[in-house]
């Protein structure tokens, strides 16, 4: 990794540059939602995006691979069972990140889970533009995550 980014913390999904913030509801419990989110082995199985992930330091990190190779390696800030789970990036070879954070939040509705999603971040104004003009396709593929996940727990 060769780039290193500023240590935040959780309130920054609330105070960040440049917030992306997306929901979705899936039927799965959210409990389950929680357990496929924590399993950060699994992630490829459903996220389309990440073709690699693995746990670190004992499930308080992560290692993520994105297609197009770009990596992160990341720091857990909160898995609160069955309501929320974020992670901040400490490294990655992306060029031109400052900051970054990526909240999970669960909510029951009905017999099935609003997940509520930000993309917090900071970094070059011509990263920050870029990522406000890729805002159409991050939606369709947290959306499009969301489904597979949905699918898959109600496949299991």
């Amino acid at each position: 990794m060769t780039h290193r980014l500023r240590f935040v913390g959780l309130e920054y999904a609330e105070t960040a540059p440049v917030r992306l913030v997306f929901v979705a509801e899936t039927s799965a419990a959210p409990q389950a939602v929680f357990g496929a989110l924590a399993d950060v082995e699994g992630w490829p199985r459903w996220y389309r995006q990440v073709t690699g992930a693995r746990s670190t330091d004992g499930g308080k990190g992560r290692e993520i691979r994105l297609k197009g190779g770009t990596r992160f390696r990341e720091t857990v800030m909160a898995a609160d069972p069955d309501e929320r789970y974020a992670y901040r990036v400490d490294e990655t070879n992306a060029p031109g990140l400052r900051a970054l954070l990526e909240e999970w939040t669960l909510r029951p509705s009905g017999g099935g889970t609003v997940v509520r999603y930000v993309f917090a971040l900071d970094g070059t104004a011509p990263l920050r533009g870029a990522v406000r003009a890729l805002r159409p396709g991050l939606r369709r593929a947290f959306h499009q995550a969301v489904r597979n996940l949905d699918r898959r727990l109600a496949a299991a």
